[in-house]
């Protein structure tokens, strides 16, 4: 299993979630930490000027943005909508 981090951005973003949907990124970043692959979350390496980053699903609408770092530590950079992609 990876240590995870939480880069400030991240935590900002998090914190103006509404509390149902705070939950729910809980629960997938749980089952992130367990089996980074899960089919449910629908991981994939995002292209162009992030193209050193990952995605995964927290719902249909929202998405966590992270990067693999030294010694198999990962770094949960944003969390949005589509909109975190630009």
């Amino acid at each position: 299993m990876s240590s995870l981090t939480f880069a400030p951005s991240f935590i900002r973003q998090y914190k103006k979630l509404e509390i149902s949907l705070q939950e729910e990124v809980l629960e997938k970043i749980e089952l992130f930490k367990h089996d980074s692959n899960h089919k449910l979350l629908k991981v994939h390496k995002l292209h162009g000027e992030m193209s050193n980053c990952y995605s995964f699903s927290v719902n249909y609408a929202y998405r966590i943005v992270f990067s693999y770092n030294k010694n198999r530590e990962i770094s949960l950079l944003s969390i949005g909508s589509h909109d975190i992609y630009i």
